[in-house]
């Protein structure tokens, strides 16, 4: 589906179009779970984060704006921030988090996520392990250089080098 088509969606949803909402979550369901799974690794939880989120894309959906960034992106924008919101909830508990990879991840196979996949690939492990603490378990900068044991200053370099290369190799579309 094209993203024009994914921005009428949206229009559609804005208006109330329930079965909008349900070709929605057959285009995007898989890509927010995998997100979801991949921070949480818990799939009940990842579920419940999936489920959040398109109860918010319904609730919000005129609240959309093409100008900041594509229907897939506000959705994984969405999915991130509820799947991080719980998982601070499950630490302010004390709960453990397993370590184990999660399981049965529905991993994007578009062209978009493979040109994303290789443009992360062609970053420093160092880069892509900051870039993933940030992104996926949501750690600030100063407590990414704690959890490495690396400056600050070496930390916000690798950040912004990282983000830099990711733009270049994007291109226009990433800005």
């Amino acid at each position: 589906m094209s993203e024009s088509q994914a921005h009428a969606l949206l229009r559609r949803l804005a208006a109330g179009d329930q079965k909008a909402l349900g070709e929605f979550y057959d285009l995007y369901a898989g890509l927010a779970n995998g997100l979801a799974l991949r921070i949480l690794r818990d799939t009940a939880d990842a579920e419940d984060v999936v489920q959040e989120a398109f109860v918010q894309v319904w609730r919000q959906a005129a609240r959309y704006d093409p100008r900041r960034g594509s229907p897939q992106a506000w959705l994984c924008t969405i999915a991130r921030t509820r799947a991080l919101d719980r998982l601070r909830r499950r630490v302010s508990r004390r709960e453990d988090a397993t370590d184990a990879p999660p399981v049965g991840t529905d991993t994007p196979q578009t062209e978009e996520a493979m040109t994303v996949r290789k443009a992360l690939d062609g970053l420093s492990a160092d880069q892509r392990r900051a870039l993933e603490l940030a992104y996926y378990e949501g750690l600030t900068q100063t407590e990414i250089a704690r959890e490495l044991g690396e400056p600050l200053g070496t930390i916000k370099t690798r950040i912004r080098t990282a983000m830099i290369r990711l733009r270049e190799a994007l291109g226009p579309e990433a800005s």
